[in-house]
């Protein structure tokens, strides 16, 4: 989860969040070459009076200044898409949870059992144990097994919202009357902390998402305590 005053991404914690990080440091440093390059010629431009006649009407100059950018953004296109596809992706999922937003709570359906399904409610200050993080525990966490692809179905019965988990690289919009769905899929245990990242009314703020990973002996034992 964030830390004080942490300036980059959460930890990693699925395949598809590694994808992402590797495509953002791919992209900032284009971005910082870019940079420094129009930075040395701004410099340049202001501290020196060499000039040469002919650079305003050099055809060489302009087939380059047109092709190269075309070059970057195929750079940055095609892995970009290339996540895209693979984010879209849903090979054969081992479980199913259907996420259903309120204001202002989650509510999840486990859909392969019979009857599994509970309210996730926010954990008021006042009632928070020595340890546990304000505004973040909820009373239901959503415990899933790690090492497994899962599908999310998302979505609301009143507002907009949004179902976030950015360890594991998930946004997905929860729109009344239309089921969204995402592809969750842990490499290790834990606790994973989201929020509402939709402004959905007065208590936005008050319906975090606590997912927690465990072996899937552990699930099962936990599936079969819940019925």
């Amino acid at each position: 989860m964030a830390y004080p005053f942490e300036l980059g991404f959460q930890d990693a914690t699925s395949p598809i969040m590694e994808e992402l990080l590797h495509f953002h440091d791919h992209t900032l440093m284009i971005v910082f070459l870019i940079s420094s390059l129009v930075l040395y010629i701004i410099s340049l431009m202001l501290t020196t009076k060499l000039t040469h006649t002919s650079t305003m009407d050099a055809q060489e100059v302009e087939t380059i200044w047109t092709i190269l950018p075309a070059i970057i953004l195929i750079l940055i296109a095609l892995p970009s898409l290339r996540i895209l596809y693979m984010m879209d992706e849903i090979n054969d999922p081992s479980l199913t949870v259907k996420t259903m937003g309120h204001q202002w709570y989650w509510s999840y359906e486990y859909t392969d059992y019979e009857d599994l399904n509970f309210d996730s409610y926010m954990i008021p200050t006042s009632d928070l144990k020595p340890g546990e993080l304000r505004l973040l525990e909820v009373d239901n966490r959503v415990v899933l097994p790690m090492e497994l692809p899962i599908r999310m179905l998302i979505s609301s019965e009143d507002v907009l919202h949004s179902w976030a988990v950015p360890s594991l690289g998930l946004k997905t919009d929860a729109i009344p009357g239309r089921l969204n769905q995402a592809t969750l899929t842990s490499t290790r245990p834990g606790l994973y902390y989201g929020q509402c990242s939709e402004i959905c009314g007065s208590n936005h703020s008050f319906m975090p998402i606590v997912l927690e990973l465990v072996p899937l002996k552990y699930f099962e034992s936990w599936s079969s305590s819940m019925q």
